[in-house]
């Protein structure tokens, strides 16, 4: 389903060979939210598509299963393919500090909410992959000024050739400066990738989880003082218990484990 509403560089940004911040195998920029946003503006000028990435706790379970599969090697080839990759987690940071390393770290959703109070204007098309029928009123009433269009895909998309096509195809004709991929990870990253791989598209993508539900207020984000304490998942655990249980008290605590091994290996 596609809707639109309202008319109104390349590849890897350059930080030196020598800025990027190695943990747990992937290279994390060592950009502040307000850095960050000047290369998100500027990769959205681009010819060619890039796309963001912010790893998190979830991500880097998925990132070293314990049982390797397809789905976990394209999520590691979206990861490689990434144009920049910030850290979006703070016990992700946690867990560097004690292998004496110093990672910035930039929430997703702090970066989605900046891009759309000091970055979108009446010139910028912003293309949407996933949320419901109701998501464009509802940023159209926050946030005017943009001229959106979104994309509906259907659940279990990584399962669905077609479906994976049908969003590169729309990525590449929607000729957008920012798109965001709200279908959750590893969906996200895999088909962001893709649209790179494809040489058809344009702009900068980002791979926001449920940043526009949190904007719309559909869902409600944890407060700043346990998003600074570390907490903010705990939050969203009692928030959608039912859905979150599985992430959170059965996956998510295998971060030790890999972090653990990593270290013990020696490697960065």
């Amino acid at each position: 389903m596609t809707k639109v509403m309202g008319e109104q560089s390349s590849a890897k940004v350059s930080l030196g060979a020598d800025t990027a911040v190695p943990f747990l195998g992937i290279d994390i920029a060592p950009l502040d939210l307000s850095q960050a946003m000047d290369a998100i503006g500027l990769m959205a000028q681009g010819d060619t598509f890039s796309y963001v990435v912010t790893p998190n706790v979830d991500h880097f379970v998925n990132l070293y299963p314990e049982i390797p599969e397809p789905r976990s090697a394209a999520f590691r080839e979206a990861y490689e393919g990434a144009s920049l990759t910030l850290c979006d987690s703070r016990i992700v940071r946690a867990l560097a500090r004690f292998a004496g390393i110093d990672l910035t770290v930039v929430p997703g959703s702090d970066l989605t909410a900046s891009l759309f109070q000091h970055r979108l204007g009446q010139d910028d098309r912003v293309a949407i992959i996933g949320g419901d029928k109701d998501l464009l009123d509802d940023l159209s009433r926050i946030h005017p000024d943009p001229v959106y269009i979104q994309h509906i895909p259907p659940m279990g998309v990584l399962g669905k050739p077609q479906a994976m096509s049908d969003i590169v195809d729309f990525v590449a004709k929607a000729k957008a400066h920012y798109i965001l991929f709200a279908i959750g990870a590893p969906q996200s990253e895999i088909i962001a990738h893709q649209c790179r791989q494809s040489n058809r598209c344009s702009g900068v993508g980002l791979c926001i989880g449920a940043s526009l539900e949190f904007i719309t207020s559909v869902k409600k984000r944890a407060p700043i003082w346990m998003q600074k304490a570390g907490l903010e998942w705990s939050f969203r655990l009692f928030s959608e218990p039912s859905r979150l249980w599985r992430r959170y008290l059965v996956e998510g605590p295998r971060i030790f484990k890999i972090f653990l091994a990593h270290n013990k290996s020696g490697k960065p």
